[in-house]
């Protein structure tokens, strides 16, 4: 557990929480999630070789921008599968009852249920699923508390999130033309799994890769950048941003891609995988020891077989 120093000290990141908090509520309520997202969740899946348990319960923390209904479904298509809402965004209106003779019927649709995360009861998962939304986490030390609460003993987390590796292109321009910060700072990998630690998951395991995405042209990149969400820096320009600068913009990325050598436009994704156990309970060995009874009865019922 992590000690009282630890606990008190700020893991908040420097970001605009109002505008946090649009951003993700115009994510949530797009019609569909970023193509990123749901590459980073197949290739997350793909880790999920290596877990040899296999959860009765699943929990997948921000379905809407994560992209990962239908790989959560193959890997486990008899878990009960719950999906967790971000805090202070309203749940989405249940979808229209369909007709019994309708052939969409019998389509496999997602049929997760939902719930806010304040919802959320301690234990009520093996396993936590949460594809890139740490990086939308004003606290990313405290949702990995949360994590840890959700997790029966024994359970696993996995996760993804940008890193600071992505948009390095991007920060480039933004300095020498001196438009101030292209976005909010990102997390380091090791930051990540010290604080996973702190939170009291064990055995963590971090590991990145880095994609880079292309397209046709910048006008293209800047329609997709916003889909992927926007700049919640505090320190990014105040005030709305005019046609005249999104020109100069464009045109920034159109030249940086021709001193590259390439008529495409690029930027790098540095994409952060974390995995962890939230271990069994055990008392602290003292000359005298008290030990609650939920934690009694929690390490009663995960004890080994003999």
């Amino acid at each position: 557990m992590p000690s009282s120093a630890t606990a008190s000290r700020s893991t908040a990141r420097a970001v605009d929480a109002t505008a946090l908090q649009r951003v993700r509520a115009r994510l949530t309520t797009a019609t569909q999630p970023p193509w990123l997202h749901g590459e980073v969740a197949r290739r997350m899946a793909e880790r999920l070789a290596v877990i040899r348990m296999r959860p009765a319960r699943v929990l997948d923390w921000w379905p809407a921008s994560g992209a990962s209904a239908e790989v959560l479904r193959r890997a486990y298509p008899d878990a009960e599968r719950r999906g967790v809402w971000p805090d202070g965004l309203p749940l989405p209106p249940p979808p229209p009852a369909r007709r019994w003779w309708s052939p969409r019927r019998w389509a496999a649709a997602d049929d997760t249920a939902l719930l806010p995360a304040e919802a959320v009861g301690a234990g009520a998962c093996e396993l936590l699923w949460a594809n890139m939304a740490l990086h939308w986490c004003a606290d990313p030390a405290a949702e990995m508390r949360r994590w840890h609460a959700a997790l029966a003993a024994d359970g696993f987390l996995m996760f993804s999130t940008l890193g600071p590796g992505t948009f390095e292109g991007l920060r480039e321009i933004y300095r020498a033309q001196g438009w101030g910060a292209a976005h909010a700072p990102f997390v380091d990998m090791h930051d990540l799994g010290d604080m996973l630690l702190e939170a009291g998951f064990a055995d963590p395991v971090m590991d990145q890769e880095t994609l880079t995405l292309t397209w046709r042209d910048a006008a293209a990149m800047l329609a997709e950048l916003r889909a992927l969400g926007a700049n919640v820096d505090p320190a990014r320009h105040a005030g709305l941003r005019t046609p005249r600068w999104r020109d100069a913009l464009a045109q920034a990325l159109a030249a940086a891609c021709r001193a590259g050598g390439d008529a495409r436009a690029a930027l790098g994704f540095e994409i952060v995988y974390g995995h962890a156990v939230r271990p069994r309970p055990r008392p602290r060995v003292a000359a005298e020891t008290a030990v609650g009874l939920d934690e009694m009865r929690s390490m009663l019922r995960n004890r080994p077989d003999h």
